[in-house]
């Protein structure tokens, strides 16, 4: 699973209301939380989100209250993968549960906005194309690649049931 796209940088601590504010946790809806994706830091953000793009961050991100509409709405904007230096357990969880691919990298701060990134799952490697640097990431097991090429848990699992 290869992930490329334009890096959009955040910082440390981004919290699940900085990623959706509870007022839009009315709806479900990845399209329509995807359009109030990082409000809390920045209201204009979805809006200039290619397809694609990757959203990087430094430590703890996705931390605060458990709220599965945070990965659903960085899905919903267009972002392809989050890379940040760690992530809040039950964030990352809810992610992959999602089918948000998210990756822990030591050297997340390095990318910097508008960085065009190649992120291989598989390898375990990040390369900065415009930079000309890689950093090493953890690969994914293969369960987990698993549950992201099918969209997340729910749809992973019913594949298991046939």
């Amino acid at each position: 699973m290869i992930y490329e796209g334009r890096a959009w940088a955040v910082g440390d601590n981004i919290d699940t209301d900085l990623i959706i504010p509870a007022r839009f946790l009315v709806t479900t809806s990845p399209e329509e939380l995807g359009r109030h994706c990082l409000s809390g830091l920045d209201p204009s953000f979805a809006g200039k989100v290619a397809p694609g793009d990757i959203l990087v961050a430094g430590r703890n991100f996705g931390c605060g209250s458990s709220r599965e509409h945070a990965p659903l709405a960085i899905k919903g904007c267009g972002i392809a993968c989050v890379v940040a230096e760690s992530f809040a357990r039950i964030f990352f969880r809810n992610a992959i549960n999602q089918g948000l691919p998210v990756v822990e990298c030591a050297k997340a701060k390095r990318i910097r906005e508008g960085d065009v990134i190649k992120v291989d799952l598989d390898s375990g490697l990040i390369k900065n194309l415009t930079r000309g640097e890689e950093y090493p990431i953890a690969p994914y097991p293969k369960f987990i690649r698993e549950i992201l090429s099918c969209g997340g848990l729910i749809p992973w699992a019913r594949g298991k049931e046939a």
